[in-house]
């Protein structure tokens, strides 16, 4: 039997894990003009992504060195998301 607090926290774990995809998938498609960023739909959309995502995107950014056009912060967070949520049930096992 999982413990349902267990449960939550390993469920907005992968949650999160999938709103940071589609924050990075949507900005490639703005990037390459595959959809408009300038329409209010996009535009909103993004805005609300952005918001769920750069409370931790943002410091992350401030320790990776400059890359140029190049924002691998994204790869870090899922890393880590991945490493908290094996941690995780890892420890929870173990109990």
């Amino acid at each position: 039997m999982v413990n349902p607090i267990l449960w939550l926290v390993l469920t907005v774990i992968d949650i999160y894990f999938w709103i940071i995809l589609a924050t990075v998938i949507m900005s490639w498609l703005v990037a390459f003009g595959i959809i408009n960023g300038s329409n209010p739909y996009v535009r909103q959309i993004g805005y609300a992504l952005k918001r769920l995502t750069e409370p931790l995107l943002g410091p992350i950014r401030r320790f990776l060195p400059d890359l140029g056009g190049l924002d691998i912060s994204p790869i870090v967070l899922l890393l880590g998301l991945q490493f908290l949520k094996y941690l995780i049930v890892y420890y929870s096992m173990g109990m």
